[in-house]
């Protein structure tokens, strides 16, 4: 069935599925179709009682549960406007959001709850409590209405996390939204016979629209978990789901490679040996494959990665390893599918071909590089950031088409691989084009680095790293005891990394992309709640400086918070 608006979505699938399993908790209650939908007509008699009127904006704030979905349609299909929030937004910020989209109620789990102001919630008509679906607080009652939505009407504004500035409200329309379904199904088909493991915020449009919206469409069963999915929470939870797909980010799969396979094959000399030789480390990721496969349950049909750069070598393993991955591309204001491939088409380092419906091509092409900025013609794009029309301005091509931002080049067979962000894009002092991520992605593969971030400063490139000091500690243990504290130690086997991690760096790079100066960030990178770092606050407020008489590096800090 084709759907244009999430009413019609909706309906078909508790009607048609009545009877199956829709959404369900880890070691908890499963609720069907059918109960979903009553359920939805729970919430709307709530939020109509209260005052509400089509077009009125809902906030919708909640870790992942089966009610997120059923509070997710009953607002949509009403004719009301979903604000589904991040929960990882400080109070501040969500205090902030909240009003800046003139929300009149609100949908929150229990813990959220706490993070909100006691003004922020007196101005609401209405507090629905997600975990029961039980009135919290109610300011008015009032006979609001329903309204079946048109395909071009407004039905949710997602605020994007700002990695590079403060965060905007995305609109996106019925259609634009039923369209991912057409997208996902002509890339890779699930039905009622597949099991999702969710476990990516629902707020976050890749995993609604991807994890949520499309297999409800299918009549398939999503699985949610009740807490933050750490591994000793994740790996009981995959061998009892055994879910059929998944959706991560690299973060998840990279945390995974560098852990388990690269630190076992860095562990001594003779596995090190061992996987420098091609056929040999295939042989060994084939292996770890098998493994990794138990470990989800043996059903997994589809591993779906996407909402940042993927790790090559991370990449490679599950490539060599026979893990049915595949990598997607898209963004908030897409809604968010662009490119994509299935996992029996993947070719090492591309998001695949533009999906089908999608056009992409690339403005201001670079002759030498044959790399321009991707831009995009789809059915999904946004209507614009709300309440900002600049900013929606900007967003446009002349001729209508979407900029991404993002740096990219096609192959002969149409294939996408992503380069880099074009606000991170540094000119090299004879006019080269360098990419950071690609800098990183080789920083980030060493095992003593957890993250890093690669800027410019007067003239130079600089690597901001922040060490896994875990697995720095371990190597001091199996040394002799050469300083007098562990402290001595840890001092100077970091100060020896950083010179060994520039060698390791600069070899694999080419000769304009060589880095000059390791810093050590010792605070984790303060990241946006989708997990990727702000960027922002370390090129441009915050920039590494050496003092003259020690040679040593410290960051001087100047920066702001972000508001709306």
């Amino acid at each position: 069935m084709l759907f244009d608006t999430l009413y019609g979505l909706s309906r078909y699938s508790v009607k048609q599925y009545a009877s199956k399993v829709a959404f369900s908790m880890y070691e908890g209650d499963d609720i069907t179709y059918a109960e979903v939908g009553r359920r939805m007509a729970r919430v709307q008699e709530i939020l109509t009682g209260a005052g509400l009127q089509p077009g009125d904006k809902v906030a919708l704030l909640s870790s992942n549960m089966p009610n997120w979905g059923v509070c997710y349609f009953a607002v949509t299909s009403a004719g009301m406007v979903a604000v589904p929030i991040l929960p990882d937004f400080s109070g501040e910020e969500l205090d902030m959001i909240i009003e800046h989209s003139e929300a009149r109620a609100l949908l929150v789990s229990d813990r959220l709850f706490t993070k909100l102001s006691k003004t922020t919630i007196s101005r609401l008509n209405v507090v629905i409590r997600t975990k029961n679906l039980g009135v919290i607080a109610q300011r008015v009652r009032g006979a609001g209405s329903t309204a079946i939505p048109k395909p071009d009407d407004l039905a949710v504004i997602i605020y994007t996390s700002g990695t590079t500035s403060k965060p905007k409200g995305v609109m996106l329309s019925h259609r634009a939204l039923c369209m991912q379904v057409r997208l996902s199904s002509a890339i890779f088909p699930v039905g009622g016979d597949d099991t999702f493991l969710s476990v990516l915020p629902l707020s976050h449009t890749y995993e609604c629209s991807i994890g949520m919206i499309y297999p409800f469409s299918m009549g398939a069963r999503v699985v949610y978990l009740d807490r933050p999915p750490t591994a000793s929470v994740l790996m009981p939870a995959l061998r009892n789901v055994r879910p059929t797909v998944m959706l991560i980010v690299p973060l998840v799969i990279e945390k995974i490679y560098r852990h388990q396979v690269l630190a076992k094959f860095n562990s001594n000399r003779f596995w090190r040996g061992l996987y420098r030789v091609g056929f040999l480390r295939r042989c060994l990721h084939r292996l770890a494959g098998k493994r990794l496969m138990k470990l989800f349950g043996r059903r997994l049909r589809f591993l779906g990665i996407g909402g940042a750069k993927l790790d090559s070598g991370a990449e490679r393993f599950l490539l060599e390893a026979r893990v049915p991955y595949a990598i997607g591309y898209g963004l908030t204001e897409t809604a968010p599918l662009l490119a994509g491939a299935a996992p029996s088409q993947v070719r090492l380092g591309s998001t695949g071909p533009q999906a089908p419906g999608v056009e992409l091509r690339l403005d201001n092409i670079n002759p030498e590089t044959h790399q321009g900025e991707i831009v995009a013609r789809t059915p999904s794009v946004m209507l614009g950031y709300f309440k900002n029309p600049e900013a929606t301005a900007e967003a446009f091509t002349a001729d209508g088409w979407f900029r991404t931002g993002d740096l990219g080049a096609f192959d002969k067979d149409g294939w996408l691989y992503i380069k880099g962000r074009l606000k991170n894009m540094i000119v090299g002092p004879g006019g080269e084009n360098i990419y950071p991520e690609d800098i990183e992605s080789v920083l980030n593969s060493h095992v003593c680095i957890a993250d890093s971030i690669v800027t410019e400063h007067e003239g130079r490139l600089v690597a901001l790293v922040h060490f896994n000091r875990d697995e720095i500690e371990s190597m001091i243990d199996n040394w002799r005891e050469e300083w007098e504290t562990k402290k001595e130690a840890l001092e100077a086997k970091t100060e020896q990394l950083k010179k060994e991690i520039m060698e390791f760096v600069n070899a694999k790079v080419n000769r304009f992309s060589r880095i000059s100066e390791v810093v050590e960030e010792k605070d984790d990178f303060v990241k946006t709640p989708t997990h990727k770092i702000k960027r922002f606050l370390y090129t441009r407020k915050s920039q590494p400086h050496v003092d003259a008489g020690t040679g040593s590096a410290r960051k001087i800090d100047t920066t702001e918070k972000t508001s709306l």
